[in-house]
């Protein structure tokens, strides 16, 4: 008789879910049974991953469109997930996030807002609905996980707003992760390193060298590295773990 998968009967929503690490996270859900929705602003990116996802098995796994700095198009994402799915998500992984590098004394109001929108203010958008609906449903094994980066602890040239975004996720986490823990709620962050994602595709090759030299692991990143931590969170096998960050850094900065 094969395994039980770890996710069997599960919904999974992923933002972010297109490319990168949320594409990454969304195919490692699937393959251990959970359904998944697969979140981006991106419509091509979204129905890419979507096949990937229906080679792995037939759940119903679904895309959809979402613009998570805008609080009308999260509630649309929520109410459409329950019209088509009939389900709640008590998986929800936050991975949607972007860019807009530039040092102090170049980096303008609207570059720092728009990072700023995206990575923090989305993030809380999805996670206070995943919350409203997570009670209100009395779900009791639920998961939030909030992607967030090495470089909201440490810092980094040219991303102040970046980092300043990233390090607010964390602050964001363990404030949920205490508010809904009563409810059977957990809440984690995890902080990728340098991955080879295309966010990291402006860096220049001679910068990426750099890491890797100081990266004890002596390897740049993969999504999946991430996807395996976000496996972890989101599953039984983490049930005593809330509030917590999760390094996945090959060691660099430790």
């Amino acid at each position: 008789m094969a395994a039980r998968q770890l996710l069997t009967g599960r919904l999974a929503l992923v933002t972010g879910g297109g490319s990168g690490i949320g594409r990454a996270v969304c195919q490692a859900l699937a393959h251990e049974g959970a359904k998944v929705v697969v979140a981006d602003r991106n419509e091509n990116a979204a129905r890419s991953t979507l096949d990937t996802l229906l080679q792995v098995n037939q759940n119903k796994h679904v895309m959809k469109l979402v613009d998570v700095s805008q609080s009308q198009s999260v509630h649309n994402l929520f109410s459409s997930i329950s019209h088509q799915l009939s389900q709640v998500p008590d998986i929800v992984v936050n991975s949607a996030g972007i860019t807009q590098d530039a040092l102090i004394s170049d980096l303008t109001e609207q570059m720092f807002d728009d990072v700023l929108l995206v990575n923090l203010k989305g993030t809380f958008l999805i996670t206070q609905a995943a919350c409203k609906l997570m009670v209100s449903e009395k779900i009791q094994d639920g998961s939030l996980i909030n992607i967030s980066s090495i470089v909201g602890k440490v810092g980094n040239i040219g991303q102040c707003n970046y980092a300043a975004s990233k390090a607010g996720v964390v602050g964001l986490t363990k404030s949920v992760a205490k508010e809904v823990a009563k409810y059977g709620i957990r809440c984690n962050a995890i902080m990728p390193g340098f991955i080879d994602t295309p966010m990291i595709g402006t860096i220049p090759e001679k910068v990426i060298e750099y890491f890797k030299k100081q990266t004890p692991l002596a390897r740049q990143g993969k999504p999946e590295d991430v996807a395996e931590a976000c496996l972890f969170l989101a599953s039984p096998k983490s049930s005593y773990i809330t509030g917590e960050v999760i390094e996945v850094t090959g060691g660099i900065f430790m």
